[in-house]
């Protein structure tokens, strides 16, 4: 350790992986063990860990009329939330096999929206839930004609249900911790107003035309 935090992490013992449940996810019970930061080991340990794979997310970002295009879509796990099971959020969708998190959001994007990006920056990849776990999500921005944007769309195979809105970038703010409750639109929204003057630049040109 060179400073206040280890360079990586390292010492851990998988002693053994027992699956639990198998259905859209995987419940599995992991007992392991692994180096303190005095140097020796912990004790033997249990903990369940979900695995529901990786995802990647998209904020949809039109530096023209600095409008952001987000959406809203019915949550099952949020039914119990104080604000209601119909969360809104950014473009995300599951990452398969072998597939780049670039491309998952393109696609995602086409399917939640009907709006084709132009230009992706990556944000940074986070951990969702590292509690009980395993799921990464890798964060974007992505340019967008924002007057394209509208309509309800998903894939009906998948139930899906999902109504894509067009907002000022400060109206989207401004709902941080009220109507936007969801991590990765909070982190992503957050990264933009740091970024936008940026982000205009490079899109836009620095004389502000396209």
């Amino acid at each position: 350790m060179t400073g206040p935090w280890p360079d990586k992490v390292s010492g851990v013992e998988i002693c053994e992986t027992t699956v639990l449940y198998r259905g859209f996810f995987e419940l599995n019970l992991c007992k392991f063990r692994h180096r303190k930061f005095d140097g020796g080991w912990s004790a033997r340990l249990a903990r369940e860990v979900l695995e529901r794979g990786h995802a990647a997310g998209v904020l949809l970002y039109d530096p023209v009329p600095d409008r952001v295009v987000l959406v809203e879509q019915f949550r099952a796990p949020a039914m119990e939330s104080p604000g209601g099971p119909w969360l809104i959020e950014i473009v995300a969708g599951m990452i398969g096999p072998g597939e780049p998190a670039a491309e998952v959001a393109r696609r995602e994007v086409a399917e939640e929206t009907g709006c084709t990006v132009g230009a992706l920056e990556p944000i940074c990849e986070s951990l969702l839930s590292p509690g009980g776990s395993s799921e990464r999500i890798s964060l974007f921005c992505g340019r967008v004609d924002s007057s394209a944007a509208g309509g309800v769309h998903g894939l009906a195979t998948e139930g899906e249900d999902i109504r894509a809105v067009a907002v000022s970038l400060g109206e989207a703010l401004a709902e941080i911790g009220g109507r936007i409750v969801a991590a990765p639109a909070i982190i992503c929204l957050q990264w933009l107003a740091l970024n936008r003057d940026r982000v205009r630049g490079q899109w836009l040109g620095t004389d502000g035309r396209q």
